[in-house]
């Protein structure tokens, strides 16, 4: 009996919710940016580029993670 391939969708929404919440972190972060720039003379200006560019990071990171996954469930990896 030949087995089907097929992919495992558990992972694959999993990997799903990592790229989503990759979406929102790469609006976030350079709109953050844009009002940290926006307001060079405002006491929060350093606090809130250093969350800007945590919160691009966090965009890439998670992007990459979110496809790592959807891979994986497509190619019956089992992931931690």
């Amino acid at each position: 009996m030949m087995e089907t391939k097929r992919t495992n969708k558990e992972i694959l929404v999993k990997g799903i919710k990592k790229m989503g919440f990759s979406l929102l972190c790469m609006f976030l972060g350079p709109t953050l940016m844009y009002v940290a720039f926006s307001n060079q003379e405002k006491p929060l200006y350093i606090p809130l580029l250093i969350l800007s560019l945590l919160i691009c990071s966090l965009a890439i990171y998670f992007a990459f993670i979110g496809l790592k996954t959807i891979m994986d469930s497509m190619f019956h990896k089992t992931s931690n």
